[in-house]
């Protein structure tokens, strides 16, 4: 009786009712079909929202730093200006990453993201032995830099940053903000990340002669392995780095912490500027930015420590001192020289103020330099660190008068 029903033809084009049912379930499968993909869709283009590296609004980077002792980094309470600055946003309707692991489960099946690849911890405690003490190469306030290799035999250094009120989450937001998507030969290069629950840890080339700190103020021997043209190509490989930072993007990034242990040497001593942890991005209608003072003793700007007020200049001052640093072998705040001799800067100044610029040299290094080329950098190192910020050089105009 069913199946004589069924076999019955319709008023649709002559059409059994069999035919008819069959035609309406493959519709009904095909619209699920159809949803389920949209659906699948927006849930892929909610993760990447999500995952806030991808900017969506002008909210300002801000960047709080635990002290990392000693000379350490300076943290002054400055009132808070937005004045044009191009920043991230917290994305994911303002919940923090632990809240979104969701979301981030998903990012790192989908595996590269456009300009680093996410990595689960499983894979970088993998490739760090578990975080092993000795695969440690480096640590301080903002965490510890682990070497790593991956599966594909690649080294990379591993950062795993603190957790400190938060700060591990906004500086890894402003890193990948920053330098996430910058390719330049001498800023390091981020290879990927892992955001997964509370962890957060960007993962970088590795540089096998460590950091510009170790080579000039560690334990090296008598004769500096540094030479007068080495330390030439480093402060220019730096200079050129800052420069690009400064010049060569938009919006323009301010490192805000340049010194001797951001330096990140290869093994033909090719400078690579790291830890941007602290940058800012500067718009094209902002001269500069009011922000909390962050930074390293030292190294920092004297306008910047004393009003907040951040830009390129602060950055050049820096350089500055760090250039001082590399030519004189001695650090920005040593104590245990005597009182005139303590801050690196004065000391500098007064010395080839006093026509003995000849003394600032550092004695360590084997081969002195000629007159000519340490009167050159001299020249420069007192431009960058006037204290007049509207005097200094611009990071294009050094590259220009070191490579001379």
């Amino acid at each position: 009786m069913a199946g004589g029903f069924l076999a019955e033809k319709t008023g649709v084009l002559g059409l059994p009712v069999y035919v008819l049912l069959a035609i309406a379930a493959s519709l009904l499968v095909a619209c699920v079909i159809l949803a389920l993909r949209f659906l699948r869709r927006r849930a892929a283009a909610r993760v990447k929202h999500a995952s806030g590296l991808i900017p969506s609004s002008n909210k300002e980077i801000a960047a709080d730093r635990a002290p990392e002792g000693g000379a350490g980094e300076v943290e002054v309470e400055v009132e808070e200006e937005k004045k044009g600055l191009v920043g991230v946003d917290k994305g994911n309707g303002g919940k923090g990453w632990g809240e979104s692991s969701s979301s981030l489960e998903a990012a790192e099946r989908m595996g590269n993201i456009g300009w680093g690849r996410w990595y689960s911890v499983a894979e970088l405690e993998a490739a760090t032995g578990g975080f092993s003490a000795g695969n440690v190469i480096g640590e301080g306030g903002y965490g510890v830099v682990y070497r790593g290799v991956l599966p594909d035999l690649s080294v990379v250094a591993v950062k795993n940053l603190l957790n400190n009120k938060g700060q591990a989450e906004e500086e890894f937001k402003v890193e990948v903000e920053a330098i996430g998507k910058v390719r330049h030969k001498n800023l390091v290069g981020l290879v990927g990340y892992c955001a997964e629950g509370a962890k957060r840890m960007l993962v970088y080339e590795y540089m096998d002669n460590g950091n510009l700190e170790r080579w000039l103020h560690g334990d090296v021997g008598l004769v500096s392995p540094l030479t007068w043209d080495i330390r030439m190509k480093i402060a220019i490989g730096t200079a050129k780095g800052i420069a690009y930072l400064h010049e060569g993007l938009e919006p323009k990034v301010v490192h805000r912490d340049i010194k001797s242990s951001n330096i990140l040497l290869d093994k033909h001593w090719n400078p690579k500027v790291s830890d941007f942890g602290l940058a800012k991005l500067l718009g094209t209608d902002s001269s500069f930015v009011t922000t909390r003072v962050m930074g390293t003793f030292g190294y920092v700007a004297p306008e910047y420590a004393c009003t907040g007020m951040l830009n390129e200049s602060s950055d050049v001052y820096s350089f500055g001192v760090l250039l001082m640093e590399i030519i004189s072998g001695r650090c920005p705040v040593d104590y245990s020289r005597p009182p005139g001799e303590v801050n690196l800067v004065t000391w500098f100044k007064g010395m080839v103020g006093s026509r003995h610029g000849e003394e600032v040299v550092d004695p360590s290094m084997e081969i002195q330099p000629s007159p000519r080329a340490w009167k050159r950098v001299l020249l420069v190192c007192l431009r960058c660190a006037d204290l007049d910020a509207e005097k200094r050089l611009k990071m294009g105009q050094i590259v220009h008068m070191l490579e001379g």
